[in-house]
């Protein structure tokens, strides 16, 4: 590198957690001396630099938010020792320069254009020079972009670093347009340059950005253009942002765990950064044959000696001065694995690990990875959050429980510790897991069962949670908010929203909920999740004793606008084959609606068995929905014949039938059982005699499977009727023990039934 420049400033391009760049960031500094050092960053943390060099134990992040009335905004902008941006910041102070972030807020508009609303800041554009990396891949043989990155720049000892990765990133970047967000970044980050030029007198400035933008930004900077400093943009009026930093992980920075930018493997990136190339092949290799013997796969001597001698000589034959990361890999996995993969190994394709990757790759990518976690220095600022939530769990005694916790929900201190902790659970703060409690508003259980577990990551989970407000109630009030919103006309996720609403004890959220609601399941298009909403929302109304939404009048309009929108649905129902047990539990809901809160729907008990005849009726309907239309209006009080309509149904189709009627009426079926005369048991008992065998077995499964609506006592009072009709003397129990699956018996029966046949068919006289 040459220490001395004609141009005052000096622009390094680096790949974010390069050690190579990282190293030459550091020779720049002690070479140049400079005045600035300017870093790619979130220019709104300028003011807090300081809290960088508290002292940390890397890697941290420095997390930014923002949130408005129509558009939440997460991103992160990690650092590790190896982090070229981190050199930067640490030896940049150390030598006296003025050190300044010089990228927009993350929140800033230039940002939306990316499609994750939970981003890295550091994922530049790398999809969009893929074409010209591609090229460069295939020039010089290798499989990734991390392995040409390795072999050209992290394990060569040339001294021209700086100029080969210029040459790099022109070609890379080429003749490309940046998208209208980088755009704006790049001039935003040159109108920082310029600044420095003006106020540096004579000394240099340097420039420490992706790889990406500095082409553009040596253009930009020289432009003329003012020479202040630049301004640092504030959100909206409104609207909430900033930047905390928190802990991170070597797990989350690691391109194998899904990070989208800087590089892979950040365990072995740590050793070369710490040891040199050398010594980091062998400590990868030492680190992969631990774990594996770790966890029970055997590993030998020899096995070690082959993947060593394969991992030099695939470095000597790709022209490397060192064993690079690919090179290790690429030996131990002929050395340990062979033909033995059913995948490409994923060094070779980048991304995440797939589902049934080798264990031994896993293990390997597992060494690589590292086990490194971050740690902020005790004196780090942390949003009101982190400082709300210490002092609610110290006041219910929840900081050090360390042993299951039985909450009373009758009990107001019980309930009050069951809000808090529902409301970490919403906000995805690690520390304890409901094992046990209530399901729904209905669910007759007043005690909650929570146990504690890892609280790995609860720091940097809170310090994210601040994002969406200062109080532990607040916050998860927004979050429940956002889902609601999130939710649109699909009301599936609603009806656990309203319940965690409720369990959160989130008063003026629940009203926004219950408004939602109201509007969307009169949009609703499938009785399915229709009916979750509706039994959700009635049993809160009808049960709840103890969160106190019993007979709230926003619940009550969700109930009637769910009940007059199922029988829109039912009517309109048409084909279809087999039992939906969505849509019966929809129109059980209705049902326990006109049953029990007769005055809170629109639609009468007349009205309701008027629409189940027409649905009855209906030749189109599935023929479990006519099943349940048929049982709606016997549980209405407004009973039909069941011999006509039962004897009218095809074998194939009478289970399903009996399924939607004892869905909805199987109380008023047992207690027929019992009632002198024909009744529907009798009819069906007449129906099914008469099957023939292919019939019998055809409707067999559709029946077994509707009588299952019955538990066991109900299924002895029908078995007893059986015996009854046919003057048998006997154990009805005993009829509902078979030794093995009726199905089977019954096709053991045609079996031997068409076995018989056959042989007298060729006289051979078996008699049947």
């Amino acid at each position: 590198m040459q220490p001395a420049t004609p141009d005052p400033v000096v622009f390094i391009g680096v790949r974010h957690h390069s050690p190579a760049c990282a190293r030459l960031v550091s020779e720049a500094i002690r070479a140049l001396r400079p005045a600035y050092v300017l870093v790619e960053g979130p220019a709104d943390m300028n003011t807090r630099l300081d809290e960088l060099l508290l002292g940390h134990r890397l890697p941290v992040a420095v997390f930014s938010h923002y949130r408005d009335e129509s558009r939440v905004a997460t991103s992160w902008a990690p650092l590790c020792d190896y982090s070229p941006e981190w050199i930067a910041l640490r030896e940049g102070h150390a030598a006296g320069a003025e050190v300044r972030f010089i990228d927009l807020p993350s929140w800033h508009p230039a940002f939306t254009e990316r499609t994750e609303r939970y981003t890295d800041r550091y994922a530049d554009a790398e999809a969009r020079y893929a074409e010209a990396t591609a090229r460069l891949c295939a020039h010089f043989a290798v499989d990734s972009v991390d392995a040409l990155w390795d072999s050209l720049f992290e394990v060569t000892d040339a001294a021209d670093l700086q100029p080969r990765l210029d040459a790099y990133f022109e070609l890379v970047r080429g003749d490309a347009e940046a998208d209208p967000g980088d755009q704006a970044r790049e001039e935003y980050m040159a109108s920082w340059v310029r600044a420095a030029l003006a106020h540096a007198g004579g000394r240099p400035v340097l420039v420490i950005t992706g790889g990406f933008h500095q082409p553009a930004l040596r253009t930009l900077a020289h432009r003329n253009g003012p020479a202040d400093w630049p301004e640092v943009p504030a959100p909206p009026e409104g609207a909430l942002g900033g930047s905390f930093l928190v802990p991170y992980s070597f797990r989350q920075l690691d391109a194998f765990a899904g990070y989208r930018s800087g590089m892979p493997s950040p365990g072995y990136y740590q050793r070369l950064w710490e040891t040199g190339p050398e010594t980091a092949a062998r400590d990868l290799l030492r680190s992969v044959a631990e774990r594996l013997r770790a966890h029970g796969i055997p590993v030998s001597t020899a096995d070690l000696i082959a993947a060593r001698g394969l991992t030099q000589g695939l470095a000597l034959l790709r022209g490397h001065p060192y064993e690079t990361r690919v090179d290790v890999l690429d030996g131990l996995a002929g050395a340990l694995i062979g033909d033995d993969l059913e995948a490409p190994l994923p060094w070779t394709t980048g991304g995440p690990l797939g589902a049934g990757s080798h264990p031994v790759v896993v293990e390997m990518v597992a060494a690589c990875t590292g086990d490194a976690e971050g740690r902020l220095h005790p004196g780090t600022p942390a949003p009101p959050l982190v400082h709300d939530v210490a002092e609610q769990l110290a006041r219910l005694g929840l900081a050090d429980a360390d042993a299951s916790l039985t909450l009373d929900l009758t009990d107001a201190a019980g309930r009050a510790r069951s809000r808090a902790l529902h409301r970490l659970r919403v906000l995805g703060i690690p520390g304890f897991t409901r094992a046990a409690g209530p399901a729904h508003g209905a669910d007759p259980v007043f005690t909650e069962r929570w146990e504690p577990g890892p609280a790995t990551g609860r720091e940097a989970a809170l310090i994210e949670a601040g994002a969406y407000g200062a109080r532990l109630d607040e916050a998860a009030s927004v979050v429940l908010g956002e889902r609601v919103r999130a939710a649109g006309t699909d009301v599936g996720p609603l009806a656990g929203l309203l319940f965690d609403t409720v369990l959160c004890g989130v008063g003026p959220l629940c009203a926004e909920l219950l408004g939602t609601l109201v509007t969307q399941v009169s949009q609703v298009p499938e009785l399915g999740p229709l009916g979750e909403v509706l039994a959700a929302a009635l049993g809160l109304w009808r049960h709840d004793r103890v969160f106190g939404v019993a007979r709230d009048r926003l619940l009550g309009e969700v109930v009637a606008s769910a009940v007059d929108r199922v029988f829109w649905l039912a009517e309109g129902l048409h084909g279809g084959a087999g039992v939906d047990f969505a849509r019966l539990r929809a129109l059980t809901a209705a049902r326990e609606a006109l049953l029990h809160a007769p005055d809170l729907v629109p639609v009468t008990r007349e009205a309701a068995a008027a629409a189940a005849a027409r649905i009855g009726r209906d030749p189109r309907a599935p023929a479990d929905l006519r099943g349940a239309a048929f049982g709606l209006r016997w549980a209405l009080g407004a009973p039909d014949d069941p011999a006509p309509a039962v004897r009218a149904l095809a074998a194939d189709t009478l289970g399903d039938w009996l399924a939607g009627l004892f869905a909805l009426a199987r109380e008023e079926v047992t207690r027929g059982t019992a009632a002198e005369g024909e009744g529907l048991v009798d009819v069906l008992d007449g129906v099914v005699s008469a099957l023939t065998e292919n019939d019998f077995l055809t409707g067999l499964p559709a029946l077994r499977q509707a009588f299952a609506f019955f538990p066991p006592r109900e299924r002895e009072r029908i078995a007893q009727r059986l015996l009854d009709r046919r003057g048998a003397h006997g154990s009805a129990r005993s009829l509902l023990r078979t030794t093995a699956d009726p199905l089977l018996l019954a096709r053991a029966r045609a079996l031997e039934d068409n076995v018989a046949r056959l042989l007298e068919r060729h006289g051979l006289g078996a008699s049947r």
